[in-house]
């Protein structure tokens, strides 16, 4: 059984950071300012290092830094919980001892990217992963990105046989999969939508919020959509859900986290500068976030 503190603090709004880059390396005082307008908008938990931060591109000394930097940002304000993913295993294990020497408070742990591994292979990764650190895990689901979904029951199986395997991030862009999550896992077991556009109907669904690519533009929006939802106020996260969806899903025009990063350094809170392979939003993809943008500043205020 997940300890209820534990699962309380899982619950809501996590924020999947951007890495702010400056003349090709880290910008640190960009990263710390975005941390801090995170958590005085009311995010439970702060995800460095993920493929919103661009992590297949970060150095290990570079992604020790964001994750540092993360945890004395926060100060104990927010969850940190640290991408730690990797196609190896044993590179994993080495991401994930040192995120928990650098002081995060959890780790999110994607599915081995390129080889398509059997379940089987996904029970043997994540087991050795969770056998090496005493950190909660949560597993990311995301075939779009991965190539392999992490079923069900092997999902169970993993929680059964690792007490520190606590949760999911499902971003398979399929509702069905948390209610058959759910009975797989019962109600302890922490379960986060990894799509921005359906958490309202995942929560909906028995989901526990939301790692949210969208919170880093709009965090007060995400957090208020989540509360609303939690405190019995359906129609008001209709509403919530309906005022940000169009946008929402023009922070998705090209590949993530290049729209977002457009979109937050038209704020003047981070640069926009991103690592390639990653290129800049293309003309005609700008012209629509832009209009996407000015569409939601005329809006009511949420």
């Amino acid at each position: 059984m997940i300890d209820p503190e534990l699962r309380r603090r899982l619950t809501g709004v996590f924020t999947a950071l951007v890495t702010p880059f400056r003349d090709g390396g880290l910008d640190i005082p960009a990263l710390e300012n975005l941390i801090e307008a995170q958590i005085a908008a009311g995010v439970a938990g702060l995800v460095p290092v993920g493929t919103t931060g661009e992590a297949a591109t970060l150095s290990d000394e570079e992604a020790d830094t964001v994750i540092r930097t993360t945890v004395k940002a926060a100060h104990g304000r927010a969850f940190v919980m640290a991408g730690a993913g990797s196609n190896a295993t044993q590179l994993a294990i080495g991401k994930a001892v040192r995120a928990e020497a650098a002081g995060a408070d959890g780790l999110l742990l994607v599915t081995p990217y390129y080889n398509k591994p059997s379940q089987d292979g996904l029970f043997d990764h994540f087991s050795a992963i969770a056998s090496a650190v005493g950190l909660p895990i949560m597993l990311y689901s995301v075939p779009g990105r991965t190539g392999v979904e992490i079923a069900p029951a092997t999902a169970a199986r993993l929680a059964a046989a690792h007490s520190n395997i606590v949760g999911i991030k499902e971003a398979g862009g399929k509702a069905e999969r948390i209610t058959e999550l759910r009975l797989a896992l019962g109600q302890d077991f922490v379960i986060h939508s990894g799509d921005d556009g359906l958490t309202l109907p995942f929560l909906a669904l028995g989901a526990d919020g939301v790692t949210s690519v969208a919170s880093n533009l709009l965090p007060a929006e995400i957090v208020a959509l989540c509360r609303a939802w939690f405190e019995g106020g359906p129609h008001e996260a209709r509403r919530i859900h309906e005022a940000l969806f169009d946008l929402i899903g023009d922070l998705f025009i090209e590949s993530n986290p290049v729209p977002v990063k457009t979109a937050l350094a038209r704020t003047g809170l981070i640069g926009n500068e991103l690592r390639a392979p990653l290129a800049p939003l293309r003309p005609e993809n700008l012209k629509v976030l832009e209009a996407s943008l000015k569409a939601f500043a005329s809006h009511p205020n949420i």
